[in-house]
């Protein structure tokens, strides 16, 4: 266990690390700030950290990604299926993405890969999140919308409220 002095700094060892920590914490600050291609790296590895970030938000609907339950069992199966279905989506688009560029080259598309470098399997315009419902498929013709309702309420409006429970609070 690290030894504090009275002043809450470390003393021996652990301070010895401490410093060296710093140090190389300002070695690399200084290399990001005189090197553009570091800061170019460094700045694109985040974009697509970033990116996988909203892409995740936008695959885990329900909720918007807010995890309710205090269980902490319960809100690493919620982050797990998350990553889980995530993945999943992301697998699907690397294989669409891999056989659209099959195609063009099939079709005598030269495919640089520095191009292919730049796509990402984050897309989301395909995905259709809360399904597709269709009858036309069963052969069921929906009828005609009528707005007309013909019930008859002067049933219900001719009876006491207070008996029906109509007036009542809840």
């Amino acid at each position: 266990m690290a030894s504090r002095s009275f002043r809450g700094g470390y003393s021996g060892i652990p301070a010895a690390f401490h410093e060296v920590g710093r140090v190389i914490r300002t070695v690399q600050l200084l290399r990001y700030l005189s090197d553009p291609a570091l800061r170019r790296r460094v700045t694109a590895a985040t974009n697509k950290t970033e990116a996988c970030n909203g892409f995740s938000q936008c695959i885990g609907f329900g909720n918007r990604g807010v995890i309710a339950d205090n269980d902490p069992v319960e809100q690493e199966k919620a982050m797990k299926f998350n990553a889980l279905l995530t993945n999943a989506v992301i697998f699907h688009n690397a294989l669409d993405i891999a056989e659209i560029v099959r195609q063009l080259l099939e079709e005598g598309w030269t495919i640089d890969p520095e191009d292919l470098a730049h796509i990402a399997p984050y897309l989301t315009e395909h995905i259709n999140r809360f399904g597709e419902y269709s009858t036309h498929e069963l052969g069921i013709q929906p009828e005609a919308y009528n707005p007309k309702l013909d019930v008859d309420f002067t049933e219900l409006r001719e009876q006491d409220p207070s008996v029906s429970g109509f007036g009542q609070a809840a």
